[in-house]
């Protein structure tokens, strides 16, 4: 019986790491993208037996549920899920803000992270085992100019993780968030919509964290023995300052009143 470990938005960045770290240690993952044709190259490598990928979009709570399914009837049972799929758009301050942009935002870092656990823990709760692992950030906690609705989507999840941390408590399913700072990866690229000199520039003059560091933390977490929950993890470059600062607003002129 394969015991799978979900990961959604595994075809770039910290979900592809992921997958990499996962299948090199002989852990079988299943990989839940829209984009399944960047992940070609891992099924030949690896085979079947240890990778699938099944077409979904965490945004459509009806395709994720169907990519698990998928998964359990083949015999199959989840050994854990790794909540990574998520993107930051806008730049600038929240009355600035694009009314779209919020949309995508929420229904993939929010609504996209309920699709998953709530498709995985019916499973889980039968087998009495399984971990679910979500990707926060340390924008939850640290607040820089623009992150607004995107910080507050990762504060979501931060929350989310602790409380079903306590719905889940006597079921033998643990629960982890890992709340990474700045990751180079296609991160930047999507926020900057597609202007590579502009991401590029948001890590001159410093190292940020690569998306091996966090998969290597995600891998730690989930090699806990059993009985051991890991509650929530921060992780930083040692070159960031917890508050990103990406750009600073010009001080704002104040009228004196009479």
């Amino acid at each position: 019986m394969t015991k799978w470990t979900v990961i959604t938005g595994g075809t770039a960045g910290i979900g592809r790491a992921v997958a990499e770290r996962f299948l090199k240690e002989g852990l079988p993952v299943a990989v839940l993208a829209r984009r399944v044709e960047r992940l070609d190259d891992l099924v030949a490598a690896f085979g079947p037996e240890l990778i699938r990928v099944e077409r979904a979009d965490v945004r459509d709570g009806d395709s994720v549920a169907l990519a698990v399914d998928a998964l359990l009837a083949d015999g199959g049972e989840i050994a854990a899920l790794v909540n990574n799929a998520g993107l930051s758009l806008g730049l600038g301050a929240l009355h600035d803000g694009a009314v779209e942009d919020w949309d995508t935002m929420i229904d993939t870092n929010v609504s996209g992270v309920l699709h998953g656990i709530r498709a995985v823990l019916p499973a889980m709760r039968r087998t009495g085992a399984g971990h679910i692992i979500n990707l926060g950030s340390l924008a939850a906690e640290y607040p820089f100019f623009g992150g607004n609705v995107y910080a507050a989507t990762k504060a979501f999840v931060h929350h989310l993780s602790a409380n079903l941390r306590v719905d889940v408590q006597g079921t033998g399913i643990r629960v982890t968030c890992i709340a990474p700072g700045m990751v180079r990866s296609e991160f930047a690229l999507v926020r900057f919509k597609g202007d590579q000199d502009r991401a590029d520039a948001l890590y001159d003059g410093i190292r940020p964290l690569a998306p091996e560091d966090v998969a290597d933390t995600v891998l730690w977490a989930h090699r806990t023995p059993a009985h051991v929950n890991v509650n929530y993890v921060e992780l930083m470059s040692i070159d960031q300052p917890f508050g990103l600062s990406l750009t600073r607003p010009a001080p704002a002129q104040r009228k004196e009143t009479p």
